[in-house]
């Protein structure tokens, strides 16, 4: 075989793949909505959610009612024995009201609206969470494909080159079939990873495991649009992990007013009309206390209780904002040492790689050059194109985890 041709063929291998008509992709964007539409988890985190909404109504509202029909007899234990006759003897009903103190059930409400914007971020979390992991399995999907595409392609250069060669040596022979053996178990191992990452696509969708799924959309080298700086104030009021903690502390901080409220007094008012028969109707009014007279051991006690439980979610808070700013810097770092890796392996690695494998399947063929210094650079090249797609794959999964930190969209 001519090197130039063989050369033309390693760098436009799968030119004739694209020149047919191209069969449907998978796009990143319509598996995303699918996933908000049918997850379970993160159908389970909104019902939660929608229940949480629930409970701010309920606790601001005031207790049930209570209704007391009752008599009164002499003489006899039935029903209206004396009744008319006996100034005891009566029928009637109460109804009774309890009425928290003032400013109580609106505390209440309040501590539950904090809990149900605390769901919310935590829906948020699983939500952002599912789309990460999809984007994930999606990206190293992209790759397994493009590592068999580049794996696949040097196999059969492989072959070409071992049949273009009239005569060959046993040691030249062993090493080709080394080689060879070599790219077939890779080739087996991206196919399981292909497979791998298919089933859990399939899985975040809520799909059967052996759904097919076609191959994923190109991908360009993306950039990220933010600095660090943008990204830290961006995730202070994005981020659904801070933002839970925070509805947490201000929700200790209403706990606290509450139990400090506990030390003053529920009252319950009741009203009651009483037939007496023949002598005057009787109406009865009546206000019930309950007199924290325990207070040393019950109110200090759960004020102290909810103090606790505000410095424990202050603490929360603050761990928090300090773990998010640790993972957006790491993973800043990764985006950024990724790309300029993909641009060193662009600009200066894969150039060079195939550079010199031109040279030596020319040397090779005009008999300058042993099969194992070709064999040598053409595994070479292939580490090189694979080194590509890995920070590639590298990249877009440090982006993906700062889109699940901030809540932002950034790979897309």
């Amino acid at each position: 075989m001519n090197p130039g041709r063989l050369f033309a063929a390693l760098l436009l291998g799968g030119s004739m793949l694209t020149a047919q008509p191209q069969p449907e992709r998978l796009r990143l964007d319509d598996l995303i909505v699918e996933a908000q539409q049918r997850n379970l988890e993160v159908l389970a985190a909104q019902n939660r959610y929608e229940a949480a909404r629930q409970r701010p109504r309920q606790e601001s509202s005031l207790p049930a009612p209570l209704f007391s029909p009752a008599y009164s007899s002499n003489g006899n234990p039935w029903p209206f024995v004396g009744v008319g006759t006996w100034q005891t003897s009566y029928v009637g009903a109460m109804v009774s009201q309890e009425f928290p103190f003032p400013g109580k059930r609106k505390l209440r409400g309040e501590i539950a609206v904090k809990e149900a914007q605390a769901e919310f971020q935590e829906y948020e979390r699983i939500r952002l969470n599912v789309i990460s992991r999809l984007k994930r399995a999606y990206y190293q999907l992209h790759y397994a494909y493009a590592a068999l595409e580049v794996l696949t392609r040097n196999r059969e250069l492989l072959r070409q080159l071992r049949r273009s060669s009239e005569v060959f040596f046993f040691s030249g022979q062993a090493a080709q079939q080394a080689q060879l053996a070599l790219l077939e178990a890779r080739i087996l191992r991206m196919e399981q990873e292909k497979r791998s990452r298919e089933a859990e696509i399939n899985s975040v969708l809520n799909r059967a495991p052996d759904s097919p799924l076609a191959p994923p959309a190109d991908l360009e080298p993306p950039k990220l649009p933010l600095t660090l700086d943008e990204l830290f104030a961006s995730a202070r009021q994005n981020a659904p992990l801070l933002r839970r903690e925070q509805n947490m502390l201000e929700r200790a901080k209403l706990a606290v007013s509450l139990a400090r409220r506990d030390y003053y007094p529920d009252y319950t008012i009741s009203a009651g009309y009483f037939n007496m028969g023949r002598m005057p109707d009787m109406y009865q009014l009546r206000i019930d206390f309950k007199l924290p007279a325990f207070f040393w051991r019950k109110q200090r006690s759960a004020v102290t209780e909810q103090v606790c439980s505000l410095s424990e979610a202050r603490h929360n808070y603050e761990a928090a904002d300090r773990e998010l700013r640790f993972h957006l810097q790491n993973e800043y770092l990764r985006v950024e040492t990724s790309s300029r890796l993909m641009k060193m392996y662009a600009d200066t690695v894969l150039p060079q790689a195939h550079q010199a494998l031109e040279s030596y399947v020319a040397a090779y063929e005009a008999g300058a050059a042993d099969f194992v210094a070709v064999q040598m650079t053409l595994m070479a090249a292939v580490e090189s194109e694979l080194g590509y797609h890995e920070e590639q794959l590298n990249l877009y999964s440090a982006l993906i985890r700062l889109e699940e930190i901030t809540g932002l969209s950034l790979a897309n």
